[in-house]
């Protein structure tokens, strides 16, 4: 299916329509599966790609609780600032198919808001400073502009820092890197 009725984008539309929201949904004969194929598609700045990426604190019994990440499509998230941020002992990253039983969304679909299930989310302030960012409507092809202000609301998000710092560029070598890092020799 690749018009607006697929229920995972009603899905999308309805949540949102219940906060007064009306999206913009476009549907891409190309897959918008990563941020970057997403940023190409749309003629968007990578950084204004809205990636939702699952992760998991584990619970006794099995359990699993979902975050959702709403992170700015040149970040990574930072797993120790993650934990900081939620208070969480233990996270990790959501295998595709705990992502997909949590939200009700596969991977490369998964949007900011919508889930099947009630999920936190927590979301990177390096999205907030563009006028407009885009994100999934539910499936790999079909992404909305929002902006961030309304994309907080419609995903109840928290705004805090969870992203990595930025990597050193992999050109400067291994032994630099390690100086670098370990402000001192290699030996």
């Amino acid at each position: 299916m690749s018009d607006l009725s697929h229920p995972a984008i009603q899905r999308v539309v309805q949540a949102a329509s219940r906060k007064g929201v009306k999206l913009d949904i476009t549907i891409f004969d190309d897959s918008t599966h990563t941020a970057e194929e997403a940023a190409a598609v749309v003629g968007a700045d990578l950084g204004q790609i809205v990636k939702s990426l699952v992760f998991v604190a584990p619970r006794a019994g099995g359990r699993l609780v979902p975050i959702v990440c709403l992170v700015s499509g040149r970040n990574r998230v930072d797993l120790a600032q993650l934990a900081a941020v939620t208070g969480e002992a233990a996270i990790r990253r959501a295998t595709a198919r705990e992502a997909r039983d949590l939200t009700g969304f596969s991977i490369g679909g998964i949007p900011p808001f919508g889930h099947g299930h009630d999920v936190r989310i927590v979301m990177d302030p390096d999205l907030c400073p563009y006028p407009v960012v885009w994100a999934s409507a539910g499936t790999d092809a079909a992404i909305f502009p929002v902006p961030p202000g309304t994309l907080r609301i419609l995903a109840n998000a928290l705004v805090a820092p969870i992203a990595e710092e930025a990597w050193i560029p992999a050109a400067i070598g291994i032994e630099t890197r390690m100086r670098f890092e370990t402000g001192g020799s290699t030996a």
